[in-house]
């Protein structure tokens, strides 16, 4: 396996792309000078050329390693005109459904439709099929027989590389390399198997041990993990989740097995994950050029919403370490935070401070979680994951030194930069590893209060009531309260009238219309507000909630959940917290509007 610093620095090309643009277009190509094609890239978003777009960095790493890499966004798939317009590539298709699984940006947690979609020019959700990735992978093996492997990758072949439930359908599914029929599937982040894939394929070498790869065999791994068979999960309760048990656990670069699963007769084989990049390696794939817009043939069709909030924010990090329940973010990203350097983050912030349509407004900077930057774990970091104990819950491990020095110093940096008149964390932060932090937490508040609030600050407790917080993963309501106060207290301070958002969830596995009364009850009494941002529980695929909410039982227990499964149950509890009630203010106080 060749390292991605190396394909990075030592591939010098002639067939640079004369703008930062991918080639979507038979212009384009010509004008490269290009025969066909080495690659094409089929996603189920509009082509933005961005650093938080998938499709884009993927094929800017494959174009910084030397290959043609050409992108086709939303083709439609009831005609030949889209996925035949760059002919067949030479070496592979590589296939996504984007950046949020095509079912989830479809589809509401009530299974009603979609209007909006951020990602499709004109934002009217008319252009992503559902089940996009095997839609497509239909589509490219309707016109074109017998043709170079087809390789999925992003988050929905991710999150459904494996037998999973789907929610949409009700059933569990086979591995969506088998219900598409590609050849290969490339999970987690991808660039350097990507990369080893194009490289193994132009030699004409197997690639059947790249790590951070799947593929379909006829027969077993040797060495690796057997997991229930697709028969066994989609029959059997308990072997659903002693499977997802062995899924889950085996996702660390540095413990984690290869693995196999029988469906029918054949096997899905996943191969160990692929080391993440390094500081060096993430400050290398970012310092390549993004046009940060819509590519023009797409542009034409009307603009993206999406661009609002990503134009001009900067990732700064990798990964998650919060493990909650309900996400997939550690499934896909990894639960190692890994961050780029200070000066690859300032030079990207200098570019946009340059940027002909920029106002001085740098709208996020941060990851997952805005506040994860900068520190990590040193026995994570050496030896993996602990197999027995979660970073962040139900206490923050002692391990783990939360340390938001050089986040604090970051932004101060950034905001010093000529051009730049704000900058924002849009990202959410967590609040339990501020308050942890008993050195450089105040600071960091403070700062953040002081600088990088639009008003309002974002975070997301979720619930309130204790047994709820334990099924989702999460700290106890006390430290909520006690960031609040503090959040309070330093706005005062700064004379700022600055407010706190809470993002909570609605029939979660194990919730009862009783216990939205008892957190609708919370939130007026303690946090004095009527929410607005309540989401009702979607089960996507590969989270620990999904299988609760499949299963009907707590998988860390054994314990039988109440599960609230009817749409109109669901629906109450999200009513419930909603409701706008009179909020009783302490004497002398204005009663202010809900957040």
């Amino acid at each position: 396996m060749v390292a991605l610093t190396v394909i990075i620095r030592g591939v010098l090309k002639q067939d640079t792309i004369t703008n930062m643009f991918l080639p979507t277009t038979k212009k384009e190509i010509k004008a490269l000078g290009w025969n066909k094609p080495d690659i094409i890239l089929i996603t189920g978003d509009s082509y933005i050329d961005s650093p938080y777009i998938g499709a884009a960095v993927i094929g800017k790493v494959l174009s910084e390693a030397g290959f043609k890499t050409a992108i086709i966004a939303q083709p439609d798939i009831n005609s030949d005109q889209d996925i035949k317009r760059l002919g067949e590539p030479k070496l592979f298709w590589g296939v996504s459904g984007g950046c949020v699984d095509s079912l989830v940006a479809n589809y509401t947690a009530t299974k009603k439709w979609r209007k909006q979609d951020d990602y499709t020019p004109g934002g009217l959700n008319n252009r992503r099929p559902d089940r996009a990735v095997i839609k497509y992978t239909n589509l490219i093996r309707r016109y074109f027989k017998n043709t170079v492997p087809v390789v999925l990758g992003g988050i929905e072949a991710s999150l459904r590389r494996i037998s999973h439930y789907d929610f949409w359908s009700n059933k569990i599914r086979k591995s969506i390399l088998f219900d598409s029929k590609a050849n290969y599937l490339i999970y987690g982040m991808g660039e350097k198997s990507i990369v080893d894939l194009a490289n193994n394929l132009k030699q004409g070498d197997s690639p059947d041990d790249i790590p951070g790869m799947c593929y379909i065999s006829k027969d077993i791994r040797e060495q690796y993990i057997e997991l229930p068979s697709f028969d066994d999960v989609k029959s059997n309760h308990k072997k659903f989740i002693e499977m997802f048990d062995l899924f889950y656990q085996n996702n660390d670069p540095l413990t984690a097995k290869g693995l196999y699963q029988k469906h029918d007769s054949r096997f899905l084989v996943q191969n160990p994950p692929a080391k993440y990049l390094t500081t060096l390696e993430l400050d290398q794939v970012h310092n390549l050029e993004f046009e940060r817009d819509l590519h023009p043939y797409y542009k034409k069709i009307g603009n993206v919403r999406a661009l609002d909030t990503i134009k001009f924010s900067i990732p700064t990090h990798r990964g998650c370490y919060g493990e909650c329940n309900f996400c997939a973010i550690t499934v896909h990203q990894g639960r190692t935070v890994r961050w780029r350097s200070e000066s690859s983050i300032l030079k990207e912030a200098k570019i946009i401070s340059k940027h002909q349509d920029f106002k001085g407004t740098i709208t996020d900077a941060g990851g997952p979680t805005a506040n994860m930057y900068g520190f990590e774990c040193k026995k994570k970091l050496q030896k993996g994951c602990c197999s027995d104990k979660r970073c962040l819950y139900p206490k923050i491990c002692s391990s783990l030194k939360p340390n938001h020095s050089s986040l604090t110093q970051l932004l101060k940096k950034i905001k010093q930069i000529k051009g730049v008149k704000n900058i924002f964390s849009a990202s959410g932060i967590r609040y339990d590893l501020i308050l942890s932090d008993k050195t450089n937490g105040r600071n960091y508040l403070q700062q953040l209060i002081g600088h990088h609030v639009s008003g309002q600050l974002k975070i997301a407790p979720e619930h309130t009531k204790q047994n709820i917080l334990e099924l989702m993963g999460k700290t106890d309501r006390g430290s909520l309260l006690d960031f609040k106060k503090e959040f309070d207290i330093i706005s005062r301070k700064t004379g700022k009238k600055q407010y706190l958002t809470y993002y909570l969830i609605a029939a979660h596995p194990g919730c009862t219309a009783s216990d939205m009364k008892s957190l609708k009850k919370f939130t007026q009494t303690k946090l004095k507000t009527n929410p607005e941002q309540v989401q009702i529980f979607t089960p996507a695929p590969s989270t620990y909630s999904s299988l609760m909410y499949y299963t009907g039982i707590n998988p860390f227990t054994e314990k039988k959940l109440f599960v609230e499964k009817s749409l109109k149950g669901c629906e109450k509890q999200k009513q419930i917290v909603i409701e706008k009630n009179q909020i009783q203010q302490p004497r002398g106080k204005k009663p202010r509007s809900s957040n």
